[in-house]
């Protein structure tokens, strides 16, 4: 053993000690010894790590992660110790301090927040599914996203055991049905298992997840992702409560299952009406609005008792800070509200780290939160409710369990204020400057959060899905312009305000971008007339826009400002433009209009879906219905996407007598600007179409200075990996996933060899207008850059809209990573990714294989790009070997192979990891693996 090996574990040996007097076991971590000892980071991970294999201690779960002495071990330094305890008294712990009026009762409905109020019904209904004879019900539960779905699932399933309908020692199985929406057989497959043969690569019979909720409960979350032959499976089981596996004829297999389902969609639209005609009972979940603030409050209190346990530190909120923090709440519910508190808390122990207690003002609070001030101003009912309720200084003591109520689906599966620390104790001793540390720390909390954010379905910031249309610079002004505005004109505006106002600058700003103009005609003038406050209020907006950005904003402009003061004043107009939404695709049109509801509140816009088999006739007859259900008198848009939509308005405005426009090509940006100027006072419809025909988007600060060069070629994303064939096809198939559910077909995703990229990108740059390029290496081309590592760790979707608005910013380093965290990050995109490999089995002999592999080539460990991209190529390669779909090449290329001087070295590193899982990988394969290591060391 080596002498810092010796130190490292004489280290735990001596704090074991201290602590055997007190019949405490203890545990350190990896920073901890690393501050002690003053030892490298990464060689303590080593040699920890060696430690473990060699027996002599043993690695606990969790974050960060622990070390501690094996038991015998524990046990002989607690007897050499035993001597102190007669004249030391142990530590007394402190009791946790609990509101008696919670946690005392077994029925776990009773501790969640709202069940004596907006949860009444809920808790009423799910206790009636349980406990109905001979054996409860199936459920569906619905509510918007972040409500609360599955963690009610869970209080179901809990409240199922404390009655003994469920034995304590089942689990509840939780199946993603958004997982596998396109691929019936594929669910098929998860959902009931399969037998041997029944596919290429199924060597084993597998059992399927009815088989494991056997006895116990199913959750089924995003149900309405489940295609019709998914449905008619399910409700199959449901009747007969038999099932076949994939590969056999006869339903010969029973389990006795109850399934909840879960939904942010309308069963009735969502689901087959057989399926639902199956499922007696339907929970619905109230929306963090349609709560009272009584509970409001509570949740923020109980969610700050996490925060403050999980620090051990006292935390206080100032009034205003609570109230922002209920008013940032937009559209991501009790998950989003949970989500800015878990930002508040870390900025505010960012800021006050040294101190004994973290006292939180609302200079603490990032500004898309502190906009929930503004928000909140709008109800009045709320905010004196609040009032009536809240002190000056919310106060939360550790330990103050409130409500106990258990980690729910939003927990985070780290310490983030470990994260904080350990990085402004590094950033310190490099000897940065504290201003700097503030700031570079809350950019990675951001990312930290956002990161895991992404994973349930909703934006972080309140303000965070507007800033997905428009530059967060604009957001901020808008903000900014609200408060001006409140002050000058003596009436409240609707709560729609700063979105509102938001999307009409960035959409002015653009046109100004292209060198667009426009004329403020009489009809316009002659309105503004009637209000000359308002217009003053439009010329001083008009010149702080144009400060604020340093552009030059036309006069005309203030004539649409003022039009839009009066529009957004809070009463209700009548007469407003109907909107209709309508694409292809069981949810689109919904998905759309949902957006736009949640950012502009409005009420005059209806969405159909429209399944790609559904009629003609059918979708003329839903499209009909919901113009009558929009119109107010002053005519109706359709938003449509493509196809025979696009002539249906002539049909629709003979058999309703409304007046009807048509546009095509719909997308989200175009359904805000639509609804938008439908609100604005003095629209007509046909001024609406005339001004949506030139509509260029939104603009993007970072373009204001560089106007966009339009090119008439298809636009191109650019995937390099070793082979071009591997890793690179994986990303492909990722990014068209995203690409065909947001029906964007003008997007090629190119793959590419790095052996390849001298000779072919030149012609790839005259067939296509690349947008940006990613993969393994870059090739230094004019477009942002996404490297694998950075592409495994964001959110897809929300990448490929960026890169599509062109506003992609490359933020090399802004994430860090340890090790166990690199790892879970590979994990999470090999389940996206791969079919036939199991990532949580198959992910430590991947990681294995890479670690030895850079062992050998002396690559340092922290190299966390390359280890990346190598164990993704890996998993690539196997799951190409199980389908017999190696990877092409030349004699040339396996000659080369062989003929290299770090072949043999290699070759054996290859035969130990293929008789581990029973293959033989073929030369070509270690030809690319070969060509990865080398171009990392002349990197």
């Amino acid at each position: 053993m080596s002498k810092r090996m010796e130190r490292i574990y004489q280290y735990l040996v001596d704090k074991e000690n201290k602590s055997s007097a007190l019949d405490q076991d203890v545990s350190v971590t990896t920073v901890e010894i690393a501050e002690a000892l003053q030892i490298q980071r990464s060689n303590v991970s080593k040699d920890l790590n060696q430690l473990v294999r060699e027996g002599r201690l043993i690695k606990l779960d969790g974050r960060p992660v622990g070390y501690m002495l094996p038991s015998d071990t524990r046990d002989s330094q607690k007897k050499y110790v035993a001597s102190y305890k007669e004249i030391r008294q142990p530590r007394k712990k402190r009791e946790p301090q609990r509101v008696s009026s919670f946690g005392k009762s077994n029925d776990i409905f009773s501790r969640i927040i709202g069940m004596s109020g907006s949860m009444k019904n809920a808790g009423e209904q799910a206790k009636a599914a349980i406990l109905y004879p001979p054996k409860g019900l199936n459920c569906l539960i619905t509510g918007p996203t972040g409500s609360g779905k599955t963690f009610f699932a869970h209080a179901m399933f809990q409240f199922a055991q404390e009655n003994q309908v469920i034995a304590e020692d089942k689990e509840m199985i939780v199946f993603n049905c958004a997982d596998y929406a396109n691929n019936p057989e594929l669910l098929m497959s998860h959902l009931f298992g399969y037998t041997k043969g029944a596919f290429t690569g199924a060597e084993n019979e597998k059992l399927g997840v009815i088989d494991q909720a056997d006895g116990s409960m199913l959750f089924l979350d995003e149900i309405h992702r489940l295609p019709p032959e998914g449905q008619e499976m399910i409700f199959y089981f449901m009747d007969h409560g038999s099932y076949s596996r994939l590969g056999e004829t006869g339903k010969n297999h029973y389990a006795d299952v109850r399934i909840i389902g879960a939904t942010t969609e309308d069963p009735s639209s969502a689901l087959l009406d057989t399926f639902v005609r199956r499922i007696p009972i339907n929970i619905h979940l109230p929306s963090f609005e349609k709560r009272p603030a009584s509970e409001k409050l509570d949740l923020v209190k109980v969610m700050v008792s996490h925060e403050a346990s999980r620090i051990q530190r006292t935390i206080s909120l100032t009034e205003d800070v609570v109230k922002a923090l209920v008013g940032s709440v937009s559209f991501g519910n009790i998950g989003q509200l949970k989500s800015n508190v878990q930002l508040v808390c870390a900025r505010g122990f960012l800021n006050h780290m040294h101190q004994a207690q973290i006292d939180i003002t609302l200079d603490d609070v990032p500004e898309g939160i502190r906009s929930g001030l503004i928000m909140l101003a709008n109800n009045r009912e709320t905010v004196m409710e609040l009032s009536q309720n809240l002190e000056s200084k919310l106060i939360i003591q550790p330990n103050e369990d409130i409500l106990n109520i258990q980690s729910d689906s939003y927990e985070l599966p780290y310490n983030l204020y470990d994260i904080i620390g350990d990085k402004a104790a590094l950033l310190k001793a490099d000897g940065v400057d504290q201003e700097a540390i503030n700031h570079f720390i809350s950019t990675d909390i951001n990312v930290h959060l956002k990161s895991f954010y992404k994973d349930h379905g909703f934006s972080f910031h309140a303000d965070n899905k507007l800033s997905e249309f428009v530059d967060q610079k604009v957001i901020e002004l808008t903000n900014r312009v609200y408060t001006m505005v409140r002050s000058r004109l003596n009436y409240e505006f609707q709560q729609n305000f700063v979105y509102a106002m938001s999307l009409h600058i960035s959409s002015f700003l653009k046109k100004i971008q292209l060198g667009e103009t426009r004329h403020t005609n009489d009809n316009i003038r002659e309105m503004v007339a009637d209000y000359p406050e308002e217009f003053k209020v439009a010329q001083e907006i008009r010149q702080f826009i144009g400060e604020w950005f340093n552009v030059t904003i036309p006069a005309s402009e203030e004539y649409y400002l003022a039009v839009l003061l009066v529009s957004l004043k809070n009463s209700t107009a009548e007469g407003k433009i109907g909107v209709v939404v309508a694409a292809h695709g069981n949810s689109t049109a919904t998905s759309m209009v949902d957006v736009v509801k949640q950012l502009l509140g409005v009420g005059q816009i209806a969405a159909v879906d429209m399944p790609l088999d559904m009629p003609p006739r059918v979708a003329l007859e839903k499209m009909k219905q919901a113009v009558l259900s929009v119109n107010d008198g002053s005519g109706v848009l359709l938003l449509v996407d493509m196809g025979s939509l696009a002539t249906f308005n002539v049909e629709i405005q003979r058999e309703t007598g409304i007046f009807v426009r048509t546009i095509d090509m719909v997308t989200t940006p175009i359904v805000l600007e639509a609804v938008r100027k439908a609100s604005v006072l003095g629209t007509s419809l046909e001024e609406l179409y005339e001004s949506l025909e030139n509509f260029r988007g939104y603009s993007r600060f970072e373009e204001l200075s560089h106007p966009v060069k339009e090119s008439h070629l298809p636009r191109g994303i650019l995937a390099i990996c070793a082979s071009g064939e591997g890793t690179a096809e994986q990303i492909k198939k990722t990014i068209q996933n995203v690409l065909v559910k947001k029906q964007i077909t003008d997007v090629e995703i190119l793959t590419l060899s790095v052996l390849e990229i001298q000779e072919a990108v030149p012609e790839i740059q005259k067939k296509y207008q690349l947008i940006a390029t990613t993969g393994v290496l870059d090739p230094g081309l004019p477009v942002p850059f996404i490297s694998l590592e950075d592409f495994v760790m964001q959110n897809t979707d929300e990448l490929v809209d960026r890169l599509l608005f062109g506003d992609y910013l490359l933020q090399t380093g802004s994430v860090a990573l340890d090790l166990e965290e690199t790892k879970e990050v590979c994990v999470k995109f090999l389940e996206k990714s791969f079919t036939f490999l199991n990532p949580k089995k198959m992910i430590d002999p991947l990681w294995q294989f890479t670690s030895d592999i850079m062992n050998t080539w002396g690559i340092p460990s922290d190299e966390k790009g390359f280890r990346i991209n190598f164990l993704l190529h890996v998993a690539g390669m196997l799951e190409r070997v199980l389908l017999n779909q190696p990877l092409t090449g030349t004699e040339k290329e396996e000659k080369t192979a062989l003929e290299s001087e770090e072949y043999e070295q290699l070759h054996v590193h290859v035969l130990s990891l293929g008789r581990t899982l029973n293959l033989m990988i073929p030369l070509i394969e270690e030809y690319y693996l070969l060509t990865m290591i080398q171009r990392q060391k002349t990197n």
